[in-house]
């Protein structure tokens, strides 16, 4: 489950954007899909060429479609990349009814993939973004042509420590408590807190991705819905946990036809690395890439390796081989 806007190992933003713009890598165009009572920010990367198979990408908790711009830049040449802001986060306002469930976070990309036409799509998703990928999986089949996972949040049974702050958002009234007690941290001090949770390895980070994340930072926090975006998307996780029979997370992915690739970080803090093989598992015909260095955002920091691995899959699909 990552926590807020997150630092890019590479940065290929503008330099010169001013805060509060929208941050853009090298070639990135972003547009607004407006559905009835949802509005969609949707990040893109004009395909090289016309041929390409289409593919969609889903960020994690407090995250947004920039989380993607290092895997969808290296995947320029392979899909046609599109990356989702989920409802209340990046640069889509909140959902109408305030729902911010796993189910209703899948209805949404759903809705957009049927209005757009895009599909059988490519489909990526990290941490929440994995969970709500695997639900579309498994009740849409028809829109998902692979399925590539980042350390997707599915129900563990022993939740690991580091893990218990972004689950006790979920509590009542815990999060004003949490917003109380953050009141006297900076941009810069929250930033380095999430990059440290989040990467392997923080000295990844290039200077330049630091003084973005933190600049998004700041933008994020003076939004009105900043704590119920977190809250009540946390809250949503965890009451995915616990639902049982068809609507669970891991009967879902035993459900999913999609071939699969499955990506874990050995030094993630928040999805645990025990739980790779048992996703393994669950995920028929899966392939499994397991990272020792990464954390909980492999794709930010090994764009390159999950890119490749992507492609094998990729091919070994396309010539039959599953």
């Amino acid at each position: 489950m990552s926590s807020t806007e997150l630092p890019g190992v590479r940065s290929t933003a503008e330099p010169s954007a001013p805060a509060g713009a929208v941050r853009l890598a090298d070639g990135e165009q972003l547009r607004t899909v407006a559905l009835p009572g949802l509005e969609l920010a949707v990040r893109m990367r004009p395909p090289v060429r016309t041929d390409l198979p289409p593919a969609l990408f889903v960020h994690g908790l407090g995250g947004s479609s920039q989380n993607w711009s290092a895997l969808m830049e290296q995947l320029a040449d392979t899909v046609d990349g599109e990356a989702v802001d989920l409802p209340g986060f990046g640069w889509s306002p909140p959902p109408g009814d305030r729902d911010y469930s796993v189910t209703a976070f899948a209805r949404a990309v759903i809705r957009y993939l049927d209005a757009a036409g895009r599909g059988p799509v490519h489909l990526f998703g990290n941490s929440l973004g994995g969970a709500v990928s695997t639900r579309i999986a498994a009740v849409r089949p028809d829109l998902v042509r692979s399925l590539t996972l980042v350390s997707p949040a599915l129900p563990e049974l022993r939740v690991q420590r580091s893990a218990v702050p972004t689950a006790l958002l979920a509590v009542p009234g815990m999060a004003a408590l949490l917003g109380r007690i953050a009141q006297g941290l900076t941009a810069e001090q929250r930033t380095r807190g999430v990059t440290e949770l989040c990467y392997g390895d923080p000295a990844r980070v290039t200077p330049e991705g630091f003084r973005n994340a933190v600049e998004e930072m700041e933008r994020r926090m003076a939004l009105p819905y900043f704590w119920e975006s977190l809250t009540r998307s946390s809250r949503g996780i965890v009451d995915a946990y616990t639902l049982g029979g068809q609507h669970g997370l891991w009967r879902q992915a035993q459900r999913v036809l999609a071939p699969a690739l499955l990506v874990y970080g050995g030094r993630d803090q928040l999805v645990s690395y025990r739980m790779a093989h048992k996703a393994a598992a669950a995920y028929r015909g899966s392939r499994l890439l397991c990272l020792p260095e990464a954390g909980h955002v492999a794709m930010m920091e090994y764009p390159e390796v999950v890119a490749a691995a992507f492609r094998e899959l990729l091919k070994d699909t396309e010539d039959g081989r599953g």
